[in-house]
């Protein structure tokens, strides 16, 4: 009798032992008995029935998908290649396993979907200014599809996104116009406020004279700043005026004299 009852509680133990599983912190473990689904276990260590239970472990922690670099037509008809990657994690493991055979691979293949699908839908110039706006439609568009398998899609980036050389040259070619066209309005309203400028300044001498002759003596003084050998004559404004007065008057008196003559 004492061996009977040694040896059931060997058989016991041994059951016990063989039934014992550990998990580690960032793992789940989905149990299946009798190839029914029962339960979740872990993190930890904890006890499936023997030889009839089976168990799939999983990693909750966030993985990363790299989508390869595919030929993609934007909707202006450029081809592109454009690869992305993606992030993502397990929060229902349940899910992950029974409504999905293998959830890597399917998550894969819908994030390089909807990427030739979110590509095509717009221009090249859109592509490569609001790569913000793609990556959360990105985002949104991958999580709805796997949200029924349990997963979590947390960041959708594009890492690269290659132009064929001609489309190269022919942006380059624009933005060198863009850049010429900036230069050439800037340079053109430089100039419309200088003449501004110019023609406020003639205004004012012709209200106040002796203006021009401040400005007379400041320009003398910046020639003479430097060491060179410039002769200068100084002749007041008055004396131009005198004569510009005295040579009409010749001109009238040789007028009228003309007239006496004849």
């Amino acid at each position: 009798m004492e061996i009977i009852i040694g040896l059931f509680a060997m058989v016991i133990v041994i059951l016990l032992l063989c039934g014992l599983r550990i998990e580690q912190e960032y793992n789940r473990s989905v149990i299946f008995v009798f190839g029914r689904f029962t339960g979740i276990k872990g993190p930890g260590i904890f006890w499936i029935p023997p030889f009839i239970s089976s168990r799939v472990s999983l990693d909750m922690r966030t993985r990363t998908v790299d989508i390869d670099a595919q030929d993609t037509v934007t909707r202006d008809s450029v081809t592109i290649r454009v690869n992305a990657v993606l992030y993502y994690r397990v929060l229902d493991p349940k899910k992950a396993i029974l409504e999905v055979a293998n959830y890597k691979n399917a998550i894969f293949q819908a994030s390089l979907t909807v990427l030739r699908n979110v590509i095509g839908q717009n221009n090249l110039d859109e592509v490569l200014k609001n790569r913000d706006h793609i990556n959360t439609t990105l985002q949104r568009i991958v999580d709805e599809i796997t949200d029924p398998w349990g997963l979590k899609v947390e960041l959708v980036e594009m890492k690269d996104v290659e132009i064929p050389g001609a489309m190269q040259r022919a942006m380059a070619k624009e933005a060198e116009a863009v850049r010429e066209k900036r230069a050439r309005i800037i340079k053109a309203e430089g100039e419309y406020e200088a003449s501004q400028k110019l023609a406020q300044a003639a205004a004012e001498i012709a209200v106040n004279p002796y203006s021009l002759e401040l400005r007379r003596m400041q320009m003398i003084t910046e020639v003479g700043a430097e060491n060179n050998t410039t002769t200068l004559l100084m002749i007041p404004s008055d004396f131009v005026t005198l004569a510009k007065n005295l040579n009409i008057k010749l001109e009238n008196e040789k007028i009228n004299l003309d007239k006496i003559i004849k």
